[in-house]
């Protein structure tokens, strides 16, 4: 299909704007841009109860948010890790899509504020948002969380960070998993996929800003092929948690992000495969712009509501 002409105006805005690329910047530019793109759309809808706490993790302590809906309570959760290649992004960045997330799938979400690269490289992040998770699994009475019903989310970077503690609750004896949701996930840091070069340009993400994100993030060319970075290497993905993988068609992520579906799917994994035609990378979180975001976050809100019925 073709790109959706909503897209095509917002990205000719982007253009008309001059906005310099990813990886032409500093990691202190990027960041900052990120900041100012999150604070141009509207507010976040409200949320019954939003409170900021701080964790015990492997480097200190790590920031989360936490969106408690109405409604009954315990109530199911789902721990979210943000996107932003590692190195850009944040709470604040993914909080209008976290709250919407808790209203409409009726989940306190955990929003998990994990260290970034450069300053803390490979696996910092891992190891945070595992942390977090045995975190919210060991205080869901405090919470006021069902420990029965977790799941897990991310988009991008946090979608690679969703695959991997998936694996890693698994091999090292939960927390036990009702469903992981990867939106447009990273899953493989060698980047050869076709869609790297028929999306590698004018689609907002690049694969020169991928590459920029990488070299930020991984310590030596070896990690490119560690699972907990390239989950889509794992040896054996058995026993995961079910899945909703959505990609976008514009999106130079889209074959790995499908490669990894398909994977799950060989390896006995309920998963549900979503393509947005017409769709770039970061789409979801546009729900003030797209239809096809704000039919993503339903899609999402839906598949959750059913994995923790």
């Amino acid at each position: 299909m073709p790109l959706d002409p909503a897209v095509r105006t917002f990205l000719d805005q982007l253009t008309a704007m001059g906005l310099p690329a990813f990886e032409t910047q500093t990691v202190e530019q990027a960041r900052a841009a990120i900041r100012m793109m999150s604070q141009t759309g509207p507010p976040g809808e409200p949320v019954d109860h939003v409170e900021d706490q701080r964790v015990p993790g492997p480097g200190g302590s790590i920031p989360v948010r936490i969106y408690a809906p109405a409604g009954r309570r315990p109530a199911p959760a789902l721990v979210y890790f943000h996107g932003g290649g590692w190195v850009i992004g944040g709470i604040d960045t993914h909080d209008g899509l976290c709250r919407q997330l808790a209203n409409r799938a009726g989940a306190t979400v955990i929003s998990v504020d994990y260290r970034l690269a450069p300053e803390h490289k490979f696996p910092a992040a891992v190891d945070d948002c595992f942390a977090a998770l045995g975190w919210v699994a060991g205080n869901t009475a405090a919470l006021g969380v069902d420990p029965s019903r977790l799941a897990i989310g991310g988009d991008s970077a946090g979608g690679n960070l969703t695959a991997v503690v998936a694996q890693l609750a698994r091999d090292r004896g939960g927390p036990r998993l009702r469903h992981q949701v990867l939106i447009y996930p990273a899953t493989d840091p060698v980047m050869d996929f076709p869609s790297h070069t028929e999306n590698g340009s004018g689609y907002l993400l690049t694969r020169e800003a991928m590459a920029w994100f990488y070299g930020h993030y991984l310590r030596t060319p070896a990690d490119r092929t560690d699972p907990l970075a390239a989950p889509l290497r794992a040896r054996d993905l058995a026993a995961l948690p079910p899945a909703l993988v959505i990609t976008a068609e514009f999106d130079p992520l889209r074959d790995e992000g499908e490669a990894y579906a398909h994977r799950l799917e060989a390896a006995g994994v309920p998963t549900t495969l979503t393509r947005y035609d017409g769709m770039i990378h970061g789409f979801v979180g546009m729900t003030d712009l797209f239809a096809q975001a704000r039919t993503a976050v339903d899609q999402i809100a839906a598949t959750l509501r059913a994995a923790f019925a």
